[in-house]
């Protein structure tokens, strides 16, 4: 139910963007033409063609303004935020639509009707969505349409659900108060809201308070009463919410799906699945591509200087624990002399470590060594970003020291990624390292690859922990 009233909201929100978006454009052919303040030489163009080019602009709106988050719930996010997430959002779309548009050779817009349109949709986008929100609660808060809501546990399960109800006050649902399975809470206030009565009770409570909705947030240890709290509710004319006690276990983007009307809770999945898929394949494949052209002299001199500064291969291939588990062979510039952990093991590298080359320095503190991971990812054993891959001679020390170690490789592993621009690179805290991979892959979309890809030149190039 809430999911279909945040969804109605979602759409009613997108048909008021799209309105705003297609009258914004007809305003500024109308101004950028018939209100000339920089003369037309070339002739009024077809109202009709300006007219066409929505078909392509409505759709890219959405999925720009989908990426930013702009049809998600906004729970504390304050206008200001929601206005500069309109302003980036509709920045960018311009550019994709400016770039699109230089490819119809048989027709050349106005640049400055783009110029126009961003200024008047920006500012009217900005009016459209404050209006709408105040809107919202000047109809709540005068009493219309609300439905009166009971949370049935007191714990902190109960306060969660209460706690992010209050955050959604466009949903309409005003909470009466909880019912306790103990009779010494009764008359306590939690969050604000009284505890009316017991479980036991739940009938006269419904009837007595006009009660729409009854969420049912009981604990665990307290799964045995949901029974006999519904069959007390009995034939109550009330929608029933049951929120499982489960999502302190959930990890990596935890959640509840449907499949083929069953209702599913997900504890633990990864976000590669459908089209995140494919988009992060594409974004990996091209940007390699064009990392390697790019880079390809600096690859070929490097590879010379290693060849005439030690004696072995240029190339060092080592296994790495990649997605789900699987082993890969990573690339990388060889910075060490050959065989270099014939007598220590496997260890890890530390500062003025005798066994690097006489490049092989300067080459792990700028990173330059990782050029050729840039083949791994061609291969699809790797993405540009994601958890660094580790060997599992360390994996099988690390899990059993560190908790949900082994959930990082839910993801597939990176170039680099969250834990390296956050100063979690070489020698550095594990610990640190593993929270900022989780927090990645809880997180994750394309948008904080772009971020992190960006961040990475000017952060995780050159480290002080790269021994």
């Amino acid at each position: 139910m809430l999911k279909k009233h945040s969804k109605f909201f979602e759409t009613l929100v997108l048909f008021m963007d799209l309105l705003t978006l297609s009258c914004s454009w007809m305003l500024a052919y109308y101004v950028r033409f018939y209100i000339p303040i920089i003369p037309v030489s070339k002739g009024i163009p077809s109202f009709y063609t300006y007219i066409t080019l929505l078909l392509i602009m409505l759709p890219l709106w959405y999925i720009v303004f989908k990426t930013f988050g702009l049809y998600r719930p906004r729970r504390i996010s304050s206008k200001v935020a929601e206005v500069w997430d309109i302003v980036k959002a509709t920045a960018i779309a311009i550019v994709i639509l400016v770039s699109l548009t230089f490819f119809v050779r048989q027709y050349e817009f106005s640049r400055l009707t783009f110029v126009y349109f961003g200024m008047i949709c920006v500012i009217a986008l900005c009016i459209e969505r404050i209006l709408f929100r105040e809107l919202l609660r000047f109809i709540r808060k005068r009493g219309y349409n609300l439905r009166h809501a009971l949370i049935v546990g007191t714990g902190s399960l109960g306060q969660e659900v209460t706690d992010k109800l209050y955050k959604h006050p466009e949903l309409g649902i005003k909470i009466r108060g909880f019912l306790s399975e103990d009779n010494y809470q009764i008359g306590n206030e939690l969050e604000g809201f009284k505890v009316l009565d017991t479980f036991e009770n739940i009938r006269n409570v419904v009837v007595n308070h006009k009660i729409d909705i009854v969420f049912i947030a009981l604990s665990l240890s307290a799964q045995e009463k949901l029974k006999s709290v519904l069959d007390d509710i009995g034939d109550e004319m009330v929608s029933i919410m049951v929120i499982p006690d489960l999502f302190e276990y959930a990890t990596l983007r935890g959640g509840i799906g449907e499949f083929e009307g069953m209702p599913i809770i997900s504890l633990r999945d990864t976000p590669l699945y459908g089209w995140n898929i494919v988009f992060k394949r594409v974004t990996d494949v091209v940007l390699s591509l064009i990392i390697i052209l790019v880079t390809s002299p600096l690859m070929f001199v490097v590879s010379l200087l290693i060849k005439a500064t030690s004696r072995g291969p240029v190339f060092y291939s080592q296994e790495r624990m990649g997605l789900d588990g699987k082993i890969f062979n990573m690339l990388k510039y060889r910075t060490m002399a050959i065989e270099a952990e014939k007598e220590t093991g496997p260890v890890w590298a530390a500062k003025d470590d005798s066994r690097r080359t006489p490049i092989g320095t300067f080459l792990r503190k700028t990173s330059i060594d990782e050029l050729p991971q840039f083949f791994n990812v061609l291969k699809g054993d790797m993405s540009i970003v994601g958890p660094r891959p580790e060997r599992e001679f360390f994996i099988q020390q690390f899990r059993n020291k560190i908790p949900k170690y082994m959930l990082r490789h839910k993801m597939k592993a990176g170039i680099t990624g969250w834990a390296q621009i956050s100063g979690w690179r070489g020698n550095t805290s594990l610990e640190k390292r593993i929270e900022c991979d989780l927090y990645y892959i809880e997180n994750w979309s394309l948008r904080l690859d772009l971020v992190i890809m960006w961040l990475t030149i000017w952060r995780g190039l050159v480290n002080k922990h790269a021994y």
